[in-house]
């Protein structure tokens, strides 16, 4: 692959991506959406065109938020990672934020051709990414905030697929959730940061209860969604018991990839507490596709 052409698709996160996918169809189904599956216009109908732009809405949205952080971040990287496109001159400055800028941009539009609400979200959505990207990260409270409240609006983007939002206080999952990814991250380039990790290990614990205590009848779902919760609960907890033992920038960095990466299992976990364990499956599927690109792509 072309140097440049490569550099920009590093810019872009490809293996962060289907986790934006993946809130969108989480947030859908906790609107009652995939229970369309069952009628014989689904697959032909406006609804279904609608989950499909707003996953290419959300992750175009994804894609241009993260590539604008690393124009923000052009003097930092020179020094902490200079192996990343900008500061390593695989891609301009200026191109990287023409291109960031587009995304953006093409992202709020394609959520305008779903419904009105859901460019509105998508709106408020670039706004917090923008926030974050040039203000917020800086510092140790609001950054993570921040960053927990696009992941909010991202599940609260799916959940208006129909022209309404419903469940929207359950954006507090992610919240919660990437609130304690950003705080590991905190110590992704030199270590020493054990007492993040305990208040992310908190986090990750709320998070867990609160799915538990949301699903509608957890009696008759608790053997569809045991699989996948309980898959999620090894995924994140692994990784960040081993980043807390050995308290170095690699084990951190391997439990902030595992976080990011286990948003898709989380958001299966919450398809199957709305809806089914056949959806949830479908879900899932994206996980295997992040862990792909990973291999090829930085994560962090």
């Amino acid at each position: 692959m072309n140097m440049v052409l490569l550099g920009y698709a590093k810019l872009a996160r490809p293996a962060n991506l289907p986790t934006a996918m993946a809130d969108i169809m989480a947030g859908s189904s906790i609107s009652g959406f995939t229970l369309l599956i069952s009628s014989d216009t689904f697959l032909n109908g406006p609804v279904f065109l609608n989950l499909i732009l707003l996953i290419f809405s959300s992750t175009f949205l994804y894609a241009g938020g993260v590539v604008l952080n690393d124009v923000f971040d052009f003097k930092i990287d020179r020094v902490e990672r200079p192996e990343r496109p900008i500061p390593k001159g695989d891609v301009s400055l200026k191109g990287a934020s023409l291109f960031g800028t587009g995304l953006l941009i093409s992202g709020i539009f394609l959520s305008f051709f779903v419904n009105y609400l859901s460019g509105f979200i998508a709106l408020i959505l670039v706004l917090s990414i923008i926030l974050y990207d040039t203000f917020s990260k800086k510092y140790q409270f609001l950054g993570p905030l921040n960053m927990g409240l696009c992941r909010a609006l991202n599940l609260i983007l799916g959940m208006s697929v129909f022209g309404e939002i419903s469940h929207w206080r359950y954006a507090v999952i992610p919240l919660l959730y990437i609130f304690a990814i950003t705080l590991i991250s905190r110590g992704e380039v030199y270590g020493q940061n054990k007492k993040h990790l305990i208040w992310a290990g908190l986090l990750y614990a709320i998070v867990v209860f609160i799915v538990l205590m949301i699903t509608p009848d957890i009696q008759r779902q608790w053997i569809s969604l045991f699989p996948f919760l309980g898959l999620f609960i090894f995924l994140i907890f692994s990784s960040l018991i081993r980043a807390y033992k050995i308290n170095s920038p690699e084990n951190i960095k391997k439990a902030v990839v595992s976080g990011v990466l286990s948003i898709i299992v989380l958001d299966a976990s919450l398809t199957v507490a709305f809806d089914s364990w056949q959806f949830g499956l479908i879900v899932l599927v994206l996980l295997p596709l992040s862990y792909i690109l990973a291999k090829i792509f930085a994560v962090t």
